[in-house]
This record gives structure tokens, sequence and C-alpha cells, in this order.
């Protein structure tokens, strides 16, 4: 926000003041601060200057020539010491403002309450020519230590003062709410009454940080403190609304504006017709479009704009081609972007003939909106429309390389690459010249016939020129090559492609990965798996458990676990396939701790395998006498109907066994609920059993579950 200077408060003496520091800013603003020695000579030479010729205006001089600061406030200090010599205010400004401007706010707030106990005539006018001049080059801290100390010494600063300190905290990009609440009560302190650009100030810091409710509720106050709302009023708050998401509340105060009769200035209009139209509140745009043409201002092109893009956001298409009528007889013809938002709302509309009419009928000369029409017939299978336009559009040699792209691709992905090869040669006879898009076009082509080794010809052309394939080509060409198992070149587009960090399709990616692994690849599988991570390829979890499933066939359950780490650390997630694997493979080592780690993890997170799978997982865990270290798991899966009563009996069995018969019996009762009988083996241990309850129950260890978690990692790792 541009700071303005005030007119109207003692406009001699203010301006005397501004012409006087005008001289020295420059120079004061390079000046570093304290950060070499003092230069002696230099002082010395000053210092002799002044001996003879003590003078305000002499020191003044002295002052500005003086490049070190600790010299200039040494010179200052001994003039004050001198019997004859008493300092103006024009002295004063002078050392405040080398000290302030070096970013010296203590050293300067030390002189400013000199100044201020010294009475010096034209001390108040100095005060306020500081203020203003630190605001002007961005010296906000040192602005309110300066009003700070007109508060203090009993000087009442304009209002304008406060309003130019305020206006700088709005326009700064922190929006330093606690810096303007502490101005805004310096003003009060004062007793100075605000006027309506003070509260306005106000209501734009309180919307920037998001206080949203006090910043209406100031708002609803205005009147009580003498300011009636203005237009810049309504558009802070109209704006702060709409940023904030809350629209609609937006759309009543400008209700609430038009109410009170309030009539919006320039800058209102130019600011909140395209935020209304941003949020597609078309019914209060064309409001404020019309007031804005009944009140004389003449809407300039963007205005124009953002009302043609929101009618065809919303299909109202007469609208949108009624704006552009109007800007054409004003002599404000539509931009090429303009007509393209045009060509979408026809071709949305289905209206192709209606969208080339309007481009004749406006005598549309642009590429742009002639290539998305063309798009817009494809899309909607009107090829024959599609072939005449380009037609047009060659004649008229406005067709460039992708209008001719357009077609062929259309072609191309729906199985008529003959006909996109006539179209080629059509293209090369009117010297356009070929581009990647059109390689990516005649590679899916040839992608979607099976020809899949004359689509990568096409890739080695492009590989030549350094080309790249689009993303929807490169997903097509390396999904195709893994599916007919063709996995070497599969790799060869997949490694060109990483090289210029191009993104693949997650399904396509699988497929690779899957023809890699099932061609016995594992190891090539992981390394493109760690390529697709720096080139930001999205995996779905059926690529891990594709490479998981493979490594738990190898003999060393470590290759499993490391995999698993890498995994985890670019913040992967396992599903259920991917636990069931991890136990499988973790028993095929008799890796009993692992086992019951990942099968808590898995019941945890509420992944629960079939009964088959769940039997064999439990029966493990159970021929190893661990049962005792899933008992969160085992309350998870006993309550529903995830077990059946072979796997009530495993457990009640087991953990007996263990000596848990208080658990035990819990799952017996569990058990005899849901009216099924426990096996004749389960029911002898029971009747026979005189084990004692134990006094405690042991509990799951935590820690040591985490241990286990590092140790499996660090395992891994260390073998990855």
């Amino acid at each position: 926000m541009a700071i303005k200077l005030p007119s109207s408060a003692h406009p001699t003496r203010f301006l005397r003041w501004v012409y006087l520091s005008s001289s020295c800013i420059a120079d004061i603003s390079e000046t570093p601060g304290i950060l070499k020695p003092k230069d002696s000579s230099e002082f010395d030479q000053n210092l002799n200057f002044l001996k003879n010729k003590l003078a305000p205006d002499n020191l003044i001089r002295a002052l500005d020539r003086t490049s070190d600061l600790n010299s200039a406030v040494r010179i200052f200090k001994w003039a004050s010491r001198q019997k004859s010599f008493h300092h103006t205010s024009n002295t004063y400004f002078r050392i405040i403002l080398k000290l302030g401007m070096a970013g010296k706010v203590l050293e300067m707030r030390d002189f400013c309450e000199y100044m201020v106990k010294d009475r010096c005539p034209g001390a108040e006018e100095a005060l306020v020519a500081l203020v203003h001049t630190f605001v002007g080059h961005h010296r906000i801290k040192e602005a309110i230590a300066v009003l700070v100390n007109m508060n203090l010494g009993g000087y009442r600063p304009p209002i304008e003062v406060f309003n130019v300190l305020l206006g700088a905290l709005v326009g700064r990009e922190s929006r330093d709410f606690q810096s303007a609440l502490f101005v805004y009560k310096e003003m009060v302190k004062a007793c100075v009454l605000p006027t309506v650009d003070t509260l306005n100030y106000l209501l734009e810091v309180l919307f920037a940080t998001n206080r949203n409710e006090l910043a209406l509720h100031q708002f609803r106050r205005m009147n009580n403190k003498g300011c009636d709302p203005n237009s810049k009023t309504f558009e802070i708050l109209v704006k702060g609304l709409i940023e904030s998401g809350q629209v609609d509340e937006a759309a009543t105060v400008l209700e609430q504006m038009l109410k009170h009769k309030c009539q919006p200035d320039l800058g209102f209009y130019t600011c909140i017709i395209p935020l209304f139209c941003r949020e597609n509140k078309v019914e209060e745009a064309v409001k404020l479009f019309k007031m804005m043409k009944d009140s004389d201002f003449v809407p300039d092109s963007f205005i124009y704009e953002v009302l043609v893009r929101c009618f065809c956001n919303n299909l109202q298409l007469d609208s949108a081609v009624s704006l552009i009528n109007e800007m054409i007889e004003i002599g404000m013809p539509p931009k090429h972007n303009v007509l393209v938002d045009m060509m979408n709302c026809f071709c949305e509309l289905g209206k192709i003939n209606e969208a080339i009419m309007f481009l004749e009928d406006t005598q549309v000369h642009e590429t742009a909106p002639f290539n998305t029409l063309l798009e817009g017939c494809c899309n909607a299978g009107e090829v024959l429309a599609a072939n005449v336009l380009l037609e047009t559009m060659s004649e008229r040699n406005i067709a460039d390389c992708q209008s001719w792209n357009i077609l062929i691709r259309w072609l191309c992905e729906n199985e008529e690459t003959n006909k996109a090869y006539i179209l080629l040669g059509r293209m090369i006879k009117s010297f356009v010249i070929l581009d990647h898009a059109t390689y990516s076009a005649l590679v899916v082509g040839k992608c979607r016939l099976g020809k899949y080794e004359e689509a990568m010809e096409l890739f080695h052309q492009i590989y030549a020129r350094c080309w790249v394939l689009d993303f929807a080509s490169y997903s097509e060409l390396v999904g195709g090559l893994s599916d007919i198992k063709h996995s070497q070149d599969a790799i060869e587009v997949f490694h060109y492609m990483s090289m210029k960090r191009c993104s693949l399709h997650s399904l396509s990616f699988y497929k690779l990965i899957k023809c890699v692994c099932d061609s016995g690849q594992v190891n090539q599988a992981i390394r493109l798996w760690q390529l697709a991570y720096f080139c930001g390829i999205s995996c779905c979890i059926a690529t891990h458990t594709t490479i998981m499933r493979e490594l738990s066939k190898s003999r060393r359950a470590e290759d499993l676990l490391a995999f698993l780490s890498q995994m985890l650390m670019v913040g992967s997630n396992l599903d259920l396939e991917a636990y069931c694997i991890l136990f499988q493979s973790m028993s095929k080592h008799n890796k009993v701790k692992e086992c019951v780690l990942f099968f808590n993890m898995m019941v945890h997170e509420g992944l629960i395998p079939d009964p088959d799978r769940l039997f064999d997982q439990l029966s493990f865990i159970a021929n190893h006498s661990q049962l005792s270290m899933i008992p969160s798991a085992i309350d998870r899966i006993s309550d529903g109907d995830i077990l059946n009563p072979a796997m009530f009996g495993l457990l009640i069995t087991a953990l007996l066994k263990e000596g848990k018969e208080h658990e035990a019996r819990r799952l017996l009762d569990l058990m005899l609920e849901k009216g099924w009988l426990p096996d004749a083996t389960t029911h002898n241990l029971l009747i026979g059993s005189d084990v004692r309850e134990r006094s405690q129950a042991m509990l799951f260890d935590n820690s040591a579950s985490l241990d286990s978690v590092s140790y499996i990692l660090a395992e891994g790792l260390g073998d990855a």
C-alpha cells in the first residue's frame, strides 16, 4: 500500500523538514552503522572546522560528511558541551535520522528524549518529519520509537502520523498485528480521534491475521467512533471475507453497503468483481458490473475478461457472447485466453457449429482458440468437422504443430493409425516441423495396435533427438511392453525417461515391476523401485507386495527386511498381503520374535487375514509358546466373529500350557456364549488343571517390541 504524506497539517513547516532531510538520506541509508574503527583524521578534521565556526548549520554540515557513525555521535556530544552553543530541532533531527537509518534504535531513542526535554522550537514538526522519513525508508521500528517519545514528551501527534504508520504496517508482508495494535493504543493514549482511514487500516490488519470476528465487531462500532464506513471499508470487508472462504457473508456485506447507499469507487469495483467471479458468484458480479457502468466508470479489459470467464465457467454462453460483442464494439478486442474460454464453453455445450460461426463472425486470427475448438471437435467425435477446421487453419497459415498433433493424436488413440500417417504426410508437405508430441501420438497408435517393435523404433528416434514422451504415451508404452513380457525394452524406456525425471502412471510401473519379478530379476526390480522414488513416481501397494513376495522366496530373510526398511523410510504403508508375506517369510526362517512383532502390528492396524492364514499364524506363535506376547491382538480378534471353534480351541490349549489359566477361561466363556463346545483335548485340560491363577498377568512389553523393530530395521539396512 502506498504511503501518502499529509498535506493539510502544518504544510509549510512540514515541507521544510522534508526538504532538510532529503539532502542526506542517500548518504545515511548507505551507512552500515558502527562497523569500522573511528576515523581519527576525519573526526579531527571536522572538529577543527567546528571549533571556530560552531553553529547549527555548520554542525549539520559536519555531521553529513562524517561517515563514521561513532565519530558523528562524538561530534554531536562535543557540541552539546560548548557553553555558547544550543542544539536546535535541526541538529537533533540530523543525528536522530543518522542513527535511525543505521538501525541504532536504542541510541536514537536517547537523542529523541534529549530533544523532547530541550523543548527547542520546531521539535514537534521535526519529530513528525522523522516518522514520515523513517516510514518512507521502511524503518518502522525507528518510526514507532519516535512516536512513543512524542507521546511521552507531551506532544500530540497529528492523526496523519498514526495513519502513515498503520498504513506501512498493513503494507508489509508480515502484517504485524501486535505492532499495529501498539500504534493504535498510542493513538488512544494521545487522545487523538481516529479517522475512517485509521479504522480501515485496523480492519485490514485484522483480516490479514485471520481475526475476522474482531474485524466485523470493529466495523459495527465505527459509527460509535464518529466514522462512517466508506468504499474502502466495504472493499476491505468483502475482500477479507471472500479470501477467508466466507463468501455468503461477503455477499451480505455487499447488500449492506448498497442499503446504506455507499457509492463504491473505481478501486472497489476493480478489486471485488474479480473476487466474486473467482467464487462463481455470477449474480453479485453482474450487479456490480452494471453499477460500475451506471456510475460512469469505464471497465478495463481485465474486468471484462474475468466476467467472460465466469460466464463460461457457469455455461452462461449467451451472456459471455454478449459481453464479447460489447468489448469489440468499444474497441477492446478480447485476448486469446478469453477466446479459449469461450471455445471451451461452446464445446462443453456441444455447440461445435456455433463455435465455428463465432470465430468467423469475430474474425479471430489467433491459433489458440482454433486449437481449443479443434480439440473439442475430436473429443465430441466430430472428426469430419475437425478435418475441415484444420484445413481452414492451414489455408490461413494459423495452424501450428499442435494443431496437427491434436488430430493425429485422436486418430492414433482410436486405432486409426493409417489415417494418422496420411495426415502426417500432409503435415510434412505443409513444412510443419514434427515435435515430441507428434512422436508421442504415433507411439500411442502403435501400442494400441500391438505393434511394439515399431513403437520402440519411434522411441529410439525420440532418444536420438533427446526428446521425451508425454506422460500418457510413456505409461502406455511401458505398460504394454510389460504386458507382453518385453522386460528389457520396458526397462530401457524407463531408464531413459527417468534420466529426464519424467513421472509414470502407478499402474504401468506396477506392470513393469511384476514383469521384472516374474523373470526372476528381483534385484533389478528393487533398483527400478529406488529410481522411481527419486523421479517422484507414485507406487501402489501391489508394487511393494510383488517385490516382497519375490524376496520371500530367497533363502535370506534379511533381504526382505532390508527392503522393508527402505519402504518405511520413504513413508510407504503395509497392507494385509504385505504383513502375511512378512510373517510367512519370518516363520520359514524360524524368526519368532519378528513374527510376533508383525502379527501385533497387523492386528493393531485392523488387518485380519482369512481364517486359514490366521489359524496358521496363531499356530506358529502358539507352538513357540509366545501367545503371552500378543494379548492385545488376542483381545481384538476374539471380539466379533473372527475366530472359529478350531482357533478358540488352539488359543485355549496353548494359553493353558503357558500357564495363562485366567486368559484361557475367559476365551472359554466367549466360546460357550457363541454356543460352541471345546474339543475333548481342550476339555480334559480345563477339567484336570489345578493351575492357580497368577497374582499378576504377564504384561506385553512395548519397549521390547520397539527394540525388535529397531533391531529388524537396523539389521535390514545393514544388509541392504
